[in-house]
């Protein structure tokens, strides 16, 4: 019998967290449940704060970006004495299940809670990076696309008007999920991911040769974790010929309002949560896959990584001639 669930954010923040709180907030409330927010991740657990939430909690939080809950990273929580603390605390505040919002990390903080202490848990896929299996989107990718198109905009029309090379740096860990979505919709000349290494001579020839038919810019796409930006503009500005500017867009990407579907998302998300809850599946993931909310295995979930599609790359090769 389930009569209180706690909720928390963990890792990275990313637009939409806040409406994923508020749809456990109120679908819990609907079903008479009472729901308390953990302050500040696994630390703020460690540290017991706790808060208990109502309806008037979480209204108007929607449109903003961020957490109202607070996050953080915790290394205590890491460890076997901290995560047997984490779930003593949670009995104690007579806490039934913990809904868990964030990434990789996040997950496998509550798969050690459900492993090593027997301790209910569900999960939703927050990052930016889209590297989560089991899901096609998580809360806040459209978002954080959304703003790197605008940089990509932004930035061209400066290019065009100087008839410079660019290179930007968009997030991602190894997930080159959001560089070559952003650089398909951005119309860039080239993406440099990490699951499909280039050779960065040949990239050169290419930009060369679009400035010989009368190009006015060059756009390069870097996902960060397919090398040193730097050093790849230095390489290609000496191959090339000419100056190519770097900018990093860095934590631009996670902040700003969510959009309309990192909104929607996030409450049929956070209220499928609750559902499930309610049937006594816990230790799951609740992803969106073909517009269907679906529920995964932690330890599914955990054990493989969402891939990049070789058809996407070759798809924004063919549109970048």
């Amino acid at each position: 019998m389930i009569n209180k669930i706690a909720v928390l954010t963990s890792g990275g923040d990313s637009p939409g967290m806040n409406a994923a709180i508020r749809a456990v907030v109120r679908t819990g409330i609907y079903h008479n449940l009472e729901v308390i927010g953990v302050h500040s991740g696994y630390q703020g657990l460690l540290e017991k704060e706790l808060l208990p939430l109502n309806l008037k909690s979480v209204g108007g939080i929607m449109q903003h970006g961020g957490t109202l809950l607070m996050t953080s990273r915790s290394e205590e929580f890491k460890t076997k004495s901290g995560v047997k603390k984490a779930a003593k605390i949670l009995r104690e505040s007579q806490v039934d299940v913990l809904v868990v919002i964030g990434g990789d990390g996040s997950m496998a903080g509550a798969l050690d809670l459900y492993q090593l202490e027997g301790f209910p848990v569900i999960c939703l896929p927050a990052t930016i990076d889209n590297d989560l299996y089991g899901t096609d989107m998580c809360i806040g990718v459209d978002t954080a696309l959304n703003t790197v198109i605008s940089a990509i905009d932004k930035i061209k029309d400066t290019a065009s008007s100087h008839r410079r090379a660019f290179i930007i740096e968009v997030m991602g860990r190894n997930c080159g999920y959001l560089a070559l979505m952003s650089g398909i919709a951005g119309g860039v000349e080239y993406v440099i991911v990490p699951e499909f290494p280039v050779n960065l001579k040949d990239v050169s020839n290419k930009l060369k040769k679009g400035y010989q038919r009368g190009k006015s810019h060059c756009i390069v796409l870097v996902a960060e974790g397919a090398g040193d930006v730097y050093d790849i503009g230095k390489f290609m500005e000496d191959k090339i010929g000419f100056e190519m500017r770097v900018t990093v867009l860095g934590y631009l990407q996670r902040g700003g309002f969510p959009s309309a579907f990192d909104r929607i998302i996030a409450s049929r998300l956070g209220s499928a949560a609750v559902e499930q809850l309610l049937k006594k599946n816990d230790h799951h993931m609740i992803g969106l896959l073909g517009n269907e909310i679906k529920t995964i295995p932690l330890a599914e979930v955990l054990s493989q990584k969402n891939k990049l599609r070789k058809s996407m790359y070759e798809l924004a090769n063919i549109l970048a001639q």
